[in-house]
């Protein structure tokens, strides 16, 4: 239900952020979901057996003396145990004077009781009928929708709360002689932990020593281990696989990622979007509307209409019961929380109150190409030896000239030789040179592998190699030259590759109908192979950042609701501009300053998957809006009375509790419809039908 923050008495604090609520039961459900499910299960335990009770007791024509005394007696306890939270709610709806849905059950359910007692003690002023059986058993049906309604929820599975047990509360502190264990509160930036095998990482951290493979699934959504050597980053709450790992604490508590995540989360999972803030504007006037048409329908039946006291009181009952506005109120919160926890389970972070919504309106995604459509860090792409030389032995001899290097190249090399089986060579007397190589003795003579320009003229004569030019899209200064006793033996050529799956989300955007524009700085031949590989048909080059910007918004003019794909740092203007900046990158600099949506998996695979979900969650809103509206659009005029000159007024002997039951059905099919976002697939290249 909408709130108003200036007038609400009923506030929560989390993390920082005040939540305000329109009634008690909201506030004890969102604040400890599992005890307020405890109590509902009790009050049902309480309401379904003595409802039945009263039920047998009623239709059976009171078979004992006294049993329409026990009747009331049994219903008090319905009406007054299992349904004092209407009272409560409706309390807490007069306090902040606005109508939620537990007033219009505890009118209905009190208007009935209350005529019951009276019929009881004035036998000879009211009717004999009783309506004990009706009081009581809408108060059961409706406590069963809410407490379906919340299993169903749960289910969502909210990716907050896996996240919060991700951290460990005990890390192995290491002083570099000795182990100690300490709470996970005590550790600072700075310290070193050490991280055994199939242990969680207590805080971000930076590998000092060891080797390993490390499960991120659970925070970026990449399904396979990630290898991690001295240098690299991990994060906390992602798993070590197979290795014993000593890192240094970098982020820890709340500036780490999983916490960063855990508050994006919160946050889309309880933002007002838009179509929340209309919804929730027409359940709260809904209430004084409802109440307003049973005050008329039931005095209009009774004035004009022929109808006795005992039946204008059913039809007020009966419209204030099937009104209940509660599928209103909860339309774009179920399709929200179960979207973005399938989006967080996906490595998919929403940023902002309305981030799905814009990236659901999105018809164009412009991208960036490095470190997007590509991997952002070099592969070895050839190694061309001189006559007479085995590549083999010019690979392992540059590895070893690489071991220690943290050089990107120097990755590529290792990473090479490792998969071609070539065992780096024992190279001696090691020398860094910045900006220029690396050198050393190998088997007595001196090596060295050092950086060229784009031309072979920087080889020499000692080069006999083929003078070829340099392979298409290799780009400037990402070739080297391996010297062994002053003689240029081998060529390496480095290239930035294109990432895995980056052609298949091409083509997944194609098929939704989403077009792709690359935008880059590169020059236009790697522009033009990178283009070309992932399947885009448009591109620029030579572009920059101001360019990017410029181009993005003639775009816009012409109409054009755009998506911008970046690494959430060097195109931070374009990001803000574009109608949803969408970040690829796994640091929580990235998470907190980057574009409205992050993507945790460092390549572009997630960026149909991202668009497909915020589509998916608005149209379930809609749905869900469409699905209360039409509810209540039909069933109100037969509350109200349409079906009477059909029925007669004996159909009110069922409506009370049938539009109970419906009520309750409407909520859980809000919910269940919610429920469907779960099973859009995280495979990029399958499309799936949404609505």
């Amino acid at each position: 239900m909408f709130v108003d923050e200036t007038t609400a008495t009923l506030r929560l604090t989390r993390r920082n952020r005040t939540y305000y609520f329109c009634a008690s039961g909201c506030l004890e459900q969102f604040a400890a979901p599992g005890a307020h499910r405890a109590e509902l299960r009790r009050e049902l335990a309480v309401a379904w057996p003595l409802a039945a009770i009263i039920g047998a007791l009623t239709y059976t024509g009171f078979p004992f003396a006294g049993s329409t005394l026990l009747a009331g007696l049994l219903a008090s306890i319905v009406q007054f145990y299992p349904g004092l939270s209407f009272y409560r709610g409706t309390l807490d709806a007069l306090r902040s004077r606005m109508g939620n849905m537990d007033v219009l059950i505890a009118v209905g359910t009190t208007a009935a009781y209350l005529y019951s007692v009276a019929a009881i003690a004035l036998p000879g002023r009211f009717p004999s009928a009783l309506y004990f059986d009706a009081s009581s058993l809408i108060i059961a049906l409706i406590l069963t929708g809410n407490y379906l309604e919340q299993k169903t929820r749960d289910r969502a599975g909210s990716a907050l709360e896996r996240l919060a047990e991700l951290v460990p509360a005990i890390a192995h502190a290491w002083d570099g002689e000795q182990e100690s264990d300490r709470h996970v509160g005590e550790l600072r930036p700075g310290d070193r932990v050490r991280v055994r095998a199939g242990e969680r990482f207590p805080a971000d951290g930076t590998v000092l020593s060891g080797r390993s493979a490390v499960d991120e699934s659970l925070l970026t959504g990449e399904p396979l281990p990630v290898r991690k050597d001295p240098g690299d980053r991990v994060l906390a709450g992602s798993i070590n696989g197979d290795g014993l790992l000593e890192i240094e604490v970098v982020r820890l508590g709340p500036d780490s990622l999983v916490a960063q995540i855990g508050q994006l989360v919160a946050e889309a999972e309880t933002s007002r979007v838009p179509l929340q803030r209309l919804a929730d504007r027409i359940a709260s006037t809904f209430v004084p509307l409802v109440l307003g048409l049973a005050v008329v329908a039931a005095l209009g039946w009774w004035l004009l209409g022929g109808a006795s006291p005992t039946d204008s009181l059913l039809v007020f009952v009966t419209v204030a019961i099937i009104a209940c506005p509660c599928a209103f109120g909860i339309a774009t919160p179920a399709a929200v929380v179960v979207g973005t926890g399938r989006a967080a389970a996906a490595g998919i972070l929403f940023k902002g109150h309305d981030a799905i919504e814009r990236a659901a309106r999105i018809d164009l995604v412009l991208t960036d190409k490095t470190g997007t459509l590509t991997r952002g860090r070099p592969s070895l792409d050839a190694v061309r030896p001189a006559a007479g030389v085995e590549a083999s032995w010019a690979l392992a001899a540059a590895a070893g000239l690489e071991a220690a290097s943290t050089h990107p190249f120097a990755e590529a090399v290792r990473a090479s030789a490792l998969s071609r089986q070539a065992a780096p060579a024992r190279v001696e007397q090691l020398v860094d040179e910045p900006g220029r190589g690396v050198s050393g003795v190998l088997d007595g003579r001196r090596i060295s592998l050092r950086s060229l320009g784009d031309s072979d003229r920087e080889v020499g004569a000692q080069w006999d190699g083929p003078r070829s030019a340099p392979a298409e899209g290799t780009p400037p200064g990402s070739r080297s030259a391996l010297t062994y006793d002053g003689r240029v033996v081998a060529l390496f050529e480095f290239r930035d590759a294109v990432s895995e799956g980056a052609a298949a989300a091409v083509e997944s955007l194609r098929s939704d109908g989403i077009d792709a524009v690359m935008v880059t700085g590169d020059r236009e031949e790697t522009a033009r192979r990178v283009a070309t590989t992932v399947g885009i048909r448009r591109w620029h080059s030579g572009v920059s950042p101001s360019g990017k910007l410029e181009i993005l918004r003639e775009y816009q003019r012409q109409g054009r609701r755009v998506a911008f794909v970046g690494d959430g740092i060097n195109d931070a203007a374009a990001l803000a501009a574009a109608d949803v900046g969408i970040a690829i990158g796994s640091g929580a600099d990235v998470v907190r300053e980057a574009g409205q949506i992050v993507l945790l998996r460092t390549d572009f695979s997630g960026v149909p998957l991202v668009l497909r979900i915020a589509r998916g969650t608005v149209r379930k809103v809609r749905q869900n809006l469409r699905w209360a509206i039409g509810y209540n659009g039909i069933l109100l005029p037969i509350a109200a009375g349409i079906l009477v000159p059909i029925w007669g007024f004996s159909i009110y002997l069922v409506l009370p509790i049938a539009g109970a039951a419906a009520m309750a059905l409407s909520s859980t099919t809000v919910v269940l419809n919610s429920l469907s976002l779960r099973w859009i697939s995280l495979d990029p290249s399958r499309r799936v039908a949404l609505g």
